[in-house]
């Protein structure tokens, strides 16, 4: 009898990290199938902001994804960090949560549609939109 796959989960926030509808997201992953998540927390500046932050995460995130999260950080550049995570990396999706339209640097950067270049399909969690946006995967 052949097992189901693990789908690998490359989670993109900062200071969402640890926000309600990211972790009902992971949660809802995790119960749809088998998940491997792990945390990529880009756009760091300060190492122990983001030190704090991940700490933070991962154990709301492992609650949520009932198992092990690995926990990334990036650099300054969002859409590099992810590039590399990428390269390193061997992921099926990508979820990125950010922060609300109106205060987004990374939805003003078009970080989303960049990172949909990429290929892979995304997800992206806005606080104030109805639900979490699925993109398809880019066509070339």
């Amino acid at each position: 009898m052949e097992s189901e796959r693990c789908t690998r989960v490359l989670v993109v926030a900062n200071r969402t990290a640890g926000t309600r509808r990211l972790l009902d997201e992971v949660a809802r992953r995790a119960e749809a199938g088998p998940c491997e998540f792990s945390l990529l927390i880009p756009d760091v500046h300060d190492r122990a902001v983001a030190d704090w932050t991940l700490e933070v995460a991962l154990r709301l995130m492992r609650k949520a994804a009932k198992g092990d999260v690995e926990g990334l950080i990036g650099g300054p550049d969002p859409f590099e960090s992810v590039w590399v995570a990428l390269d390193e990396g061997d992921f099926d999706e990508i979820i990125v949560s950010t922060l609300p339209r109106r205060v987004s640097r990374w939805l003003r950067r078009d970080l989303v549609r960049r990172i949909e270049s990429l290929g892979l399909p995304i997800t992206a969690i806005i606080p104030g939109e109805s639900a979490p946006v699925r993109e398809p995967v880019a066509s070339a």
